[in-house]
């Protein structure tokens, strides 16, 4: 069962306040009465002292008593009976000397001399006792003493005005006890609601903490330990928030390092299945033939050059697949260093073109590249001729019969940008974002045709890459442009 801090201190406080209430209680039912009864005897021996006082030398020898009425002190307002026992003669009274309390007074005054402790009574000598009085029905404290003139006295006070004072007293203080028990159940309701709302917003803020919701803050009012304790929070929330922040950014470049990880594995298995692929054929092409010709299968002259060209021509291909390999290597790892200089784009285009005119000429197609003007740009001369040749090769391999292999520049604010058009059929949207990767062919079948490889597109995108600019394909109406941008910002 859940108890709130507000019932706990109520609860606290009322216990506390009952036990005190309950200790003044008892404490004032045991010495309330043993206090007013002491107050009582010092009040009697008060008026034994007064009396012993003015019934001197001066009043016994005038033998006038009138003067007596209001000079002796007597707080208690008690009884006093003064009288010489040897001439038996009463000197001050202060009741009626034929009463039932006179006769009372002389029935304690016997029974005292007569006992052993007020027989031997000398002057200045009181005894206090407790009696009940039959006649009257009622308890008394009595003083029965003599005074320095060898005379009696006897005071008596009725115990029955104590007993109402300290039944009153206890009524009174069993009223103010639980009006203050009641008092105190409010007032310490109101007081700890006070100090249990301050409380309170700090749990709600602590739980919204918990949730991770950092942009909550304590609003901090006072300036004792709930105050201190919300700017703790608030500064702990600050920094929670910063250190899992860090931590957010720390895991993203964590699983960025893990991805990373994982496309190097998954690229090196790729890569090794690639080039175990392409290496098997022309390995096996070469086995063969060469087994043939160590076998002398073919004597004549013309079938043994065969072989040797296949042999040959399929070196030549593993030889240019490793040469490509190990360039894409080096340019995708950084290991190659480019070599920016300022070039002429046209004349470089048209040293390629001459040295393709017969791979144009035997495949029957027609290359246009209009510009005449030298155009300027800026990159590492050496890998943009490769990576153009390798769109020019690409472009005369999959045209169409008798198409068209255009070269042209579209023309933009510092940045020219290098087309190839192939007029032939488009390339299928699956295929289409999957070309810059290693070793993929959309056509296996002609690509091995011409002996392509699936390398040389990945080239020009490692190419295009180190030098941060663009470079992609689209398909036209009739054909499929390439193109790669290259920066320029000065004539030649």
């Amino acid at each position: 069962m859940k108890i709130s801090m507000r019932m706990k201190i109520t609860l606290m406080v009322l216990i506390i306040s009952s036990f005190i209430v309950a200790v003044s209680w008892i404490v004032c039912n045991v010495a309330i009465e043993k206090v007013f009864i002491k107050n009582l005897k010092n009040n009697l021996i008060t008026t034994y002292k007064s009396c012993n006082s003015l019934f001197g030398d001066k009043y016994y020898r005038d033998d006038s008593l009138e003067d007596l009425y209001g000079k002796i002190k007597n707080p208690a307002g008690a009884v006093v009976l003064i009288l010489d026992i040897d001439n038996n003669r009463v000197y001050y009274t202060s009741v009626n000397d034929n009463g039932m309390m006179i006769n009372s007074l002389y029935r304690i005054i016997d029974s005292v001399i007569e006992a052993d402790e007020g027989r031997n009574l000398k002057p200045s000598e009181y005894i206090i006792q407790r009696n009940y009085d039959d006649t009257i029905n009622s308890d008394y404290f009595d003083l029965v003493g003599k005074l320095d003139n060898g005379y009696v006295i006897i005071i008596r006070s009725p115990i029955s005005e104590v007993d109402s004072f300290v039944k009153t007293v206890k009524r009174v203080f069993n009223y103010i006890a639980a009006t203050l028990i009641i008092f105190c159940s409010f007032f310490v309701l109101f007081i700890s609601n006070i100090f249990t709302i301050p409380i309170k917003k700090l749990c709600h803020s602590a739980r919204r903490m918990a949730d991770l919701d950092f942009d909550t803050k304590v609003k901090v009012d006072t300036k004792d330990e709930i105050g201190e304790l919300g700017e703790c929070m608030n500064e702990l929330s600050s920094k929670l928030e910063d250190t899992i922040s860090k931590l957010k950014c720390a895991n993203i470049e964590l699983e960025k390092d893990i991805e990373e990880k994982r496309k190097i594995d998954d690229m090196r298995k790729e890569f090794l299945s690639h080039v175990s692929h392409e290496l098997k054929t022309p390995i096996a092409l070469i086995q063969g033939y060469a087994e043939g010709l160590k076998d002398n299968l073919f004597d004549d002259k013309e079938n043994m050059e065969f072989y040797s060209d296949v042999i040959i021509d399929e070196s030549k291909k593993m030889n240019q697949m490793v040469q490509k390999l190990i360039t894409l290597n080096e340019i995708e790892f950084g290991n190659f260093n480019l070599n920016i200089e300022r070039f002429d784009i046209v004349a470089l285009i048209r040293g390629v073109l001459d040295s393709t005119k017969i791979l144009a000429a035997d495949s029957n197609i027609r290359i246009e590249f209009d510009e005449e003007e030298p155009v300027c740009v800026w990159a590492d001369e050496f890998l943009i001729e490769e990576a153009f040749t390798n769109y020019l090769t690409n472009a005369i391999h999959y045209v169409s019969e008798n198409g068209l292999v255009k070269i042209y520049f579209e023309h933009k604010v510092n940045i020219i940008r290098v087309c190839v058009y192939n007029q032939g059929n488009p390339i299928a949207d699956e295929d289409i974002d999957k070309l810059f990767i290693k070793f993929y062919k959309s056509d296996k079948a002609r690509s091995r045709e011409y002996g392509g490889n699936g390398i040389g597109l990945s080239i020009v995108a490692a190419t295009m890459q180190a030098h941060g600019k663009a470079y992609g394909v689209y398909n036209t109406s009739d054909g499929v442009v390439f193109y790669f941008d290259l920066d320029t910002n000065m004539p030649c």
